[in-house]
């Protein structure tokens, strides 16, 4: 699955962990991959168990039952330079980089896994907190394959 520039969104600012998942939720709709319903699962998801993944990343996706809001498989990804709390306020669960995901079948667990692997090297995720452009960012998660 190729990442494509116009789900990439770099130096975004969010209020709040829910506008950022709203964000790359809406990112998935536009593309085609999902119904605007799979945006309300995305929450959802983070409310049952934290999308955030350690390392200054966050992972939303919906829950199994929202699947059947999948049309195509797609990754979204936003670069949020100055950060999104994910956790309490006085935790360090801060996300720079989030990727939305969404599957059809088990399609997304590969993709996954291979973010996970990629982003627990923290300098992977400073290189693309860092990152000026989407070209950047794709060039950059191009290595995870």
């Amino acid at each position: 699955m190729e990442l494509q520039a116009d789900m990439i969104l770099v130096d975004q600012t969010y209020q709040n962990k829910e506008e950022a998942i709203r964000a790359t939720g809406q990112l998935l709709v536009d593309a085609g991959c999902v119904t605007p319903e799979y945006i309300e699962a995305m929450i959802e998801r983070d409310k049952l168990v934290s999308v955030y993944m350690g390392n200054f990343i966050a992972i939303p996706h919906g829950t199994d039952e929202a699947k059947k809001y999948v049309q195509k498989s797609g990754i979204s990804v936003i670069q949020v330079p100055s950060g999104v709390q994910f956790g309490a306020d006085d935790t360090d669960d801060v996300a720079m980089v989030l990727f939305g995901i969404a599957g059809v079948g088990d399609e997304h667990l590969d993709i996954l896994q291979k973010i996970a692997i990629y982003c627990s090297d923290v300098e992977n995720v400073v290189k693309l907190a860092d990152a000026k452009t989407k070209e950047e960012i794709i060039g950059l998660l191009k290595e995870v394959e």
